[in-house]
């Protein structure tokens, strides 16, 4: 563990180094002189198509949230980035050295999304809410709270009722300030206006912290109510989801790297100054795991993982053995049954596997997405399970079997005292590995809005925009995690042995 502290202070101080200013640097005005460059846009955002009909010369880079955009650019992935007036003025509060060009790129509106259909209750109900909250004013003190002033606000108390049917939300966390996590919390405009919402007609809510490009097939699917992200009201998208009223007008920026900008080459605007080393290094420490209490948040997400990674692999081993069963079974209905299940989730990718159960298969339930991600690795894992199983089975001399009911034992019983023992030594090795493989691969259940280990990673860098800090502390425990469930399972070994 001691060296694994080194590596992790090592890897702090790497990233705590400034990089030396180039000797030649560009100069961005506008848009025009960022032909050939690379910009950087939200995954599944409309400026996209702005972009490839205006500036058919920019290489468009797809990112999935504003916060590894805005560390892109810092780290020079990218010449400049996208995002809205709001974010943009968010951003450069916490990552120093980005400023905006000085024209806006395109003006647009944002609206709450609804489900698409002939049953607009809930739409208009909020559409009353807020007529109702700009005319008394709460509106513009809720405005000038969050935009003006997110780094210090702090969300208020609003009860919300018990009783009812769940409003089923999906945000975006790392759109800040109208919606991201502060103090292990949701807040932020949005946040504030839909649960103000909420207590306006008694029903409770049940927030889902999805990825941008995940969160209108949510709603789409049935499997949310409302869904808000600071999304841009546009005529495809009111295609697929009934939009609000306006609820804020904003411009699209363009935003740069300090020293690129015409002010910066001119001397108009002050450089960053420099922090020293150690002082950096502190800093990262204080900001990704102290403050706001970011450490209750990872041992939050790695509770999650771990249970996920658990009851896949209890549930999995139990289905595989089934498989297993048909697999070998003397009926070749059962065989082909078997060898289809088996082909089928050892050929689709967990990733997309995990979304078809959840916006296809569970679509309009309200099966928790983590019951949802139980059960889509226990099927990926009892496939891989059941294999394992029958080769080990199959390693086994048949005189064994054939010895075991000389001496008078029951097929069953010759199984279990003989043949499962045997087997178990064998399958053991390849077990632990596939474990080990079933614990990584539950990094991806962040896209079905469920705040495991890598989710808490991005959440932290939207507000920390330490980039390396983060993944690698989140590394380290996947790593642990995976070390005690293989520790676990070679103490079982030597006791079975």
């Amino acid at each position: 563990m001691k060296n694994i502290g080194k590596i992790l202070l090592l890897l702090c101080l790497l990233t705590a180094c400034g990089t030396k200013e180039d000797e030649h640097l560009s100069v961005y005005r506008n848009m025009d002189d960022l032909n050939g460059k690379k910009v950087a846009i939200l995954t599944g955002c409309f400026q996209e198509e702005i972009l490839e009909k205006q500036y058919p010369e920019v290489e468009v880079l797809r990112i999935d949230n504003a916060a590894d955009m805005v560390q892109a650019l810092v780290t020079k992935r990218c010449e400049a980035i996208v995002l809205d007036d709001y974010m943009v003025n968010y951003h450069s509060h916490s990552a120093k050295g980005i400023v905006p060009l000085e024209e806006p790129f395109v003006v647009a509106e944002m609206g709450v999304c609804f489900a698409k259909g002939p049953d607009t209750q809930l739409l208009d109900m909020f559409n009353a809410f807020l007529r109702q909250i700009k005319a008394d004013g709460t509106y513009d003190e809720m405005y000038d709270r969050w935009m003006y002033h997110a780094h210090e606000a702090e969300m208020p108390h609003i009860p919300l009722s018990t009783d009812g049917k769940p409003l089923r939300v999906a945000t975006c966390s790392t759109a800040p300030p109208l919606d991201f996590v502060k103090n292990g919390k949701l807040v932020g405009l949005e946040v504030e206006i839909i649960t103000r919402f909420a207590s306006s007609i008694g029903r409770p809510i049940i927030w889902s912290d999805m990825n941008f490009s995940s969160i209108i097939p949510a709603i789409v699917r049935g499997t949310h109510d409302i869904v808000v992200a600071g999304i841009n009201i546009t005529p495809q998208r009111q295609e697929s989801v009934n939009f609000s009223d306006p609820h804020i007008l904003c411009h699209t920026l363009v935003a740069v790297r300090q020293e690129n900008a015409v002010g910066y080459a001119l001397g108009a605007i002050d450089r960053v100054d420099a922090t020293s080393f150690y002082d950096k290094v502190k800093d990262s420490i204080q900001r990704n795991i102290i403050d706001e209490d970011r450490y209750l948040m990872i041992w939050g997400g790695l509770k999650l993982t771990a249970m996920i990674a658990l009851l896949a692999c209890l549930f999995g081993t139990l289905f595989g053995g089934v498989i297993c069963w048909m697999r070998m079974s003397r009926h070749t209905p059962l065989r082909r049954v078997a060898s289809f299940y088996i082909n089928l989730m050892r050929g689709t990718p967990v990733l997309v596997l995990l979304m078809i159960m959840f916006y296809v298969v569970f679509a309009g339930t309200s099966v928790d997405a983590v019951v949802v991600s139980i059960i889509t690795f226990s099927m990926n894992f009892s496939a891989y399970v059941s294999e394992m199983f029958r080769s080990s089975i199959r390693s086994i001399d048949k005189g064994q079997t054939e010895a075991g009911i000389a001496l008078g034992f029951t097929p069953a019983r010759t199984f279990i005292h003989i043949v499962m023992p045997q087997a178990f030594k064998h399958v053991l090795p390849v077990y632990k590995g596939e474990l080990i493989s079933l614990v990584k691969m539950t990094s991806v259940v962040g896209y079905i809005a469920v705040q495991d280990l890598t989710k808490v990673s991005d959440i932290i860098r939207s507000r920390t925009f330490d980039a390396l800090f983060p993944l690698i502390m989140v590394a380290i425990l996947y790593f642990i995690l995976s070390w005690i469930f293989a520790a676990i399972l070679d103490f079982i070994g030597k006791k079975v042995g």
